[in-house]
């Protein structure tokens, strides 16, 4: 399976987006910071996750999401939790 996936980092709440077929190890990656992209924050949380059979599907999707209107469909997507944190 191949997933595009979404993660918030703390301490700042910086979003993340990514592609993987090992959902676990990617974000352990992350949290062990072996990723430059990523290394700034302590720990990253995983808030947002779509699976895909076809991998080119999911790596369109992805640069979709990390595009501007990908971007404003996430926070709509998301509103309640980013409303929880407020």
């Amino acid at each position: 399976m191949h997933h595009v996936y979404l993660i918030e980092g703390q301490p700042k709440g910086t979003w993340y987006i990514g592609y993987t077929t090992d959902l676990k190890r990617r974000i352990t990656e992350h949290n062990q910071h072996k990723n430059v992209s990523t290394s700034k924050e302590l720990s990253w949380k995983l808030i947002y996750c779509e699976t895909y059979v076809n991998k080119m599907d999911a790596l369109g999707r992805e640069k979709f999401l990390k595009s501007g209107s990908g971007r404003r469909f996430l926070k709509k997507q998301l509103l309640h939790f980013i409303a929880e944190k407020q």
